[in-house]
């Protein structure tokens, strides 16, 4: 059996458990060949590297664009980086062998940065495809540091490994993510050794200027379908369970166990991705199954999210949401009965590279529902100039999700628990495949809805 796992930051920080719960040890029953795992930057590296995911606090990739003293700072990302490799020495790893290469790729990262800066200053080359390289080639970093600690500790525990180095660092040759995929794994034979592969892939199209911080998902899923693996398996923190175990405690989080690629789409369209959506396509249509494991429990066997699973008897699944969303409602009493009025609204947020979560309308107006950090002052200009009232509400979104919820109540159950607890109903929306149901309530609601909302409609 092949199989392609993804191991995530938070995971790869806890090494220790990775060793143990993941690959294990030879002679251990978790152990085989016939593995190819994709890692990503230990946990923080890349918000170091690039910006913090969260707070927006910047990286050494903004302070590159911006002419800011970004030298002090990669050599700031080299202790850091040391100081991380110091808490593997007990598991194998070769602190000075490491440091070396770590010395080495920041070394030159440095001087390919330098030489970025003097073509900026000719004046002969366009800056933003100049800053796009420079953050293609400081994402890269994370990945290849921790992908190339796994194999060296891996190595020093006498398991046959090999590193799969994607990140094309120092490769004049522009070859595309595809081609540079096929041509690392060609001549590998996966049923000999354990394969660690960067989660960063070089391309010439850009991984990074395509798919941004989901760039990792990416090269698994591309990996999986390139390999046509048995299954994709991505080890996370978590389960992927009926509600965030943060919000509602992880004993009432219950693992899903199974549900469908629909499911994951619906997930990731709110932002609490179980797999890019970009990832997860080819994977559906090739039809490998995703299996989500929690790297703490391993002897569960997780959720498994295929092509087709309809759920055996109508329930929910998952209770989740975002309070980062604001509504942009759009009043005009010309609105009744023309055709192509919200073709317009959507031209407008096209001109502004916006896309809507949910959208709710009556004859007069138009809700539309968007990432806060989407919302600019140029867009509501925009719209305040088309139309007679424009009106923005900060806002929280929660959804009721199953791969089988076609049943009647279950509107109006969910309803029903919202208003039980003072939790009122700002906009809702539901399409005719009935696998999502999704309200916006009050923003100071959310944790409230979704502890609820859990109680009633999954735990009940």
């Amino acid at each position: 059996m092949l199989t392609v796992e993804k191991i995530g930051g938070t995971s790869m920080s806890q090494f220790h458990d990775v060793l143990n719960n993941i690959i294990g040890f030879p002679n251990s029953p978790r152990f085989r060949y016939g593995r190819v795992f994709v890692v990503s930057a230990y946990a923080g590296v890349t918000n170091m590297l690039l910006e913090d995911k969260k707070t927006k606090a910047p990286g050494i990739y903004q302070h590159f664009i911006k002419g800011e003293d970004y030298m002090t700072s990669l050599d700031e990302l080299l202790n850091r980086l040391l100081s991380i490799n110091e808490s593997f020495t007990d598991i194998g790893l070769d602190y000075h062998i490491c440091r070396e290469f770590l010395e080495k790729r920041i070394l030159q990262t440095k001087a390919y940065l330098n030489s970025m800066e003097d073509i900026i200053a000719s004046g002969y080359v366009g800056r933003e495809s100049i800053f796009s390289a420079a953050r293609e080639l400081l994402a890269s970093l994370g990945e290849a540091h921790s992908a190339f600690n796994t194999v060296h500790i891996l190595q020093n525990n006498g398991i046959s490994a090999k590193l799969m180095d994607l990140t094309g660092f120092g490769d004049p040759k522009q070859l595309s993510i595809s081609e540079r995929i096929e041509k690392t794994f060609r001549a590998v034979i996966c049923s000999e050794a354990l394969l660690v592969a960067t989660g960063y892939t070089k391309g010439k199209e850009g991984i990074m200027r395509q798919f941004d911080r989901g760039y990792s998902e990416i090269t698994f899923s591309k990996i999986a379908t390139h390999l046509k693996a048995d299954e994709a398996i991505i080890h996370k923190e978590y389960h992927l369970s009926s509600a965030d175990p943060k919000i509602v405690g992880v004993d009432k989080a219950i693992p899903v166990g199974w549900t469908n690629y629909d499911v994951a789409d619906q997930l990731a369209d709110i932002g609490m991705e179980a797999i890019h959506p970009n990832a997860s396509k080819p994977l559906e249509m090739a039809g490998i199954n995703l299996r989500v494991k929690n790297t703490f429990e391993p002897d569960h066997p997780g959720t498994v999210i295929s092509k087709d699973y309809i759920g055996p008897e109508a329930k929910i699944e998952l209770i989740a949401g975002s309070d980062k969303i604001v509504v942009v409602e759009i009043h005009d009493t010309s609105m009744v009965g023309e055709i192509g009025f919200d073709l317009e609204i959507m031209q407008s947020f096209k001109r502004h590279n916006i896309s809507y979560i949910m959208k709710a309308t009556n004859a007069n107006s138009i809700s539309l529902v968007i990432w806060e950090n989407d919302l600019s002052e140029n867009l509501i200009a925009e719209l305040e100039s088309q139309y007679q009232t424009v009106r923005i509400k900060q806002a929280a979104i929660v959804c009721v999700i199953g791969s089988n919820i076609a049943m009647p109540k279950i509107l109006a159950r969910a309803s029903n628990t919202l208003a039980k607890h003072g939790i009122n109903i700002n906009c809702v929306s539901q399409s005719l495949r009935q696998v999502n149901m999704q309200f916006v309530i009050d923003r100071e609601m959310y944790t409230k809805a979704i502890i609820h909302l859990n109680e009633d409609l999954v735990l009940s």
